[in-house]
């Protein structure tokens, strides 16, 4: 069922105690059905007193702090197949991410984020009670795709988060940006921050942190260009500043500016996709060279584009 609401939050101090939380917010909160509500509960959308709880049966006192993360986002929840994994091992595991699809619980959600469905993959069936080891190291967007990699080890967690933040690990991404570039190739260099009042990213003049992206065209159509992007630095949504701040926005990123009239087809999402990683193995040493391929939506706009000709097979 598609989310059928706005993303918004709702805080509530209920008055009295309570046997379910279901029942404590429904009498309390008349612009949430129940059917909506239990849905947004198991999704990890409900906050008592600062905690997520899951379970519409949980007991409430008097003067607990509710609050209601509502992203509105459809409730069928992602779940890890074979055909996403790219690598595991003993030490690591690395996905083709899905496009829609969050890296990491939010306040609105835990189930059907890209976590949680590697927790669920990793569990031991005969020992549940032990939480598998996971370690995050890096992030993509909701709308990103491609290859993530997570550490699943003790042995792997220090060295895999070292390599990321010393930017050790070369992450290379497909856009099709809005335009042509006026060179070739070249590279954007600034500070960037959040602005606080629009909740966007921008770059500064200073007080932000360094975000280095390099690019190179590979193909220009009427409208766009297809772009190869090279960051040798991870801060948050810097393909998405830089491109904009450059009067270049990626296809389907209204947010920094993408306008839908541009292209007859529409534009599903943002058109970003992480398809390569090289770094080397967090505990052999060995360097890996990681490849996802590209999402069939991406690849559906470069044929709409009649791009047929260019080499995307290391994608």
């Amino acid at each position: 069922m598609a989310g059928n609401t706005k993303r918004r939050t709702i805080r509530l101090q209920l008055p009295s105690a309570a046997a379910r939380l279901d029942q404590a917010i429904c009498d309390n909160c008349a612009v949430l059905s129940r059917t909506l509500l239990r849905k947004i509960i198991d999704a990890g959308g409900v906050h008592i007193n600062g905690r997520r709880v899951r379970k519409c049966g949980t007991k409430t006192d008097a003067g607990d702090k509710v609050e209601i993360f509502i992203d509105g986002f459809p409730f069928d929840y992602y779940r890890l197949s074979a055909s996403d994994i790219v690598l595991q091992d003993k030490y690591i595991i690395v996905i083709n991410k899905p496009a829609l699809v969050e890296s990491q619980p939010t306040p609105a959600r835990f189930k059907g984020t890209l976590y949680e469905a590697l927790l669920l993959w990793l569990q031991d069936p005969y020992r549940r009670q032990i939480k598998p080891s996971l370690g995050m190291v890096q992030r993509l967007d909701r709308e990103t795709s491609g290859v993530m990699i997570f550490s699943i080890h003790t042995q792997a967690h220090k060295n895999l988060t070292q390599a990321f933040s010393q930017h050790n690990a070369q992450k290379t991404y497909l856009a099709l940006i809005c335009g042509h570039l006026e060179n070739s190739s070249g590279e954007f260099v600034s500070e960037v921050a959040k602005n606080r009042a629009t909740n966007k990213m921008k770059s500064v003049a200073k007080g932000g942190k360094l975000a280095i992206t390099h690019y190179t065209t590979i193909r220009q159509f009427e409208h766009c260009s297809l772009v190869e992007v090279v960051i040798p630095t991870g801060r948050t949504h810097q393909i998405r500043v830089h491109f904009s701040e450059a009067g270049h926005p990626l296809l389907g990123d209204v947010r920094y500016g993408y306008q839908p009239d541009i292209l007859d087809i529409d534009v599903p999402r943002t058109m970003l996709h992480s398809s390569q990683l090289q770094c080397q193995h967090p505990v052999t040493g060995a360097m890996l060279h990681l490849q996802a391929p590209l999402a069939s939506d991406f690849k559906s706009i470069l044929n709409h584009l009649g791009c047929t000709d260019v080499d995307l097979s290391a994608n």
